[in-house]
């Protein structure tokens, strides 16, 4: 596929799990907490493209999710822009041929993002931190977020390989795919 072409599906991919987000999964909460299936979605663009696509679907699907959602802009722009630029870094040196390497870049990603919007928050808005309950919205959304991986990782290969043949025409793992 085209380079046009895949930037056209992942934007359309965006809409579905924005969609997914804030409708679908608002009636299966566990203990409250949704999972952030936005992290899984840039840090797989991340991984299956290069740096510069990581970081700019990163910056502007979070400041979409910032101008729908939050009160301060920013915040999750400049998270996910992060976890976009991460996915390209576990991607230089990791392999992502291997289901458990995806599940465990997934809660780091996640880790990463919660605890960066948490202390960007605090600083912006200024509220106290109360870090025990935030540990445990933590670690629901964590284990949420490797459920879904876990369930979904057909689908997140088959796409990754597909952006690894669009971005990295060179990568010998994904030619024949």
């Amino acid at each position: 596929m085209k380079k046009t072409t895949v930037i056209l599906l992942l934007i359309l991919t965006f809409f579905i799990v924005f969609y997914l987000q804030a409708n679908f999964f608002q009636m299966f909460t566990i203990a409250g907490i949704m999972p952030n299936l936005f992290v899984i979605f840039i840090l797989v663009i991340g991984l299956s493209s290069n740096a510069t696509v990581g970081i700019l679907f990163g910056t502007i699907s979070g400041l979409m999710i910032d101008f729908v959602y939050s009160k301060t802009i920013g915040i999750t722009a400049v998270m996910l822009c992060i976890i976009g630029y991460l996915g390209a870094y576990f991607d230089r040196n990791f392999s992502k041929e291997n289901k458990i390497t995806i599940i465990i870049m997934s809660a780091l990603a996640t880790i990463l993002f919660e605890l960066g919007y948490y202390f960007l928050s605090s600083v912006i808005i200024g509220f106290d931190l109360e870090m025990l309950y935030f540990v445990k919205i933590l670690a629901i959304e964590v284990i949420y977020n490797i459920l879904l991986v876990i369930i979904f990782y057909p689908l997140i290969q088959k796409a990754g390989y597909t952006m690894d043949r669009a971005f990295k025409r060179n990568n010998i793992l994904t030619r024949y795919f």
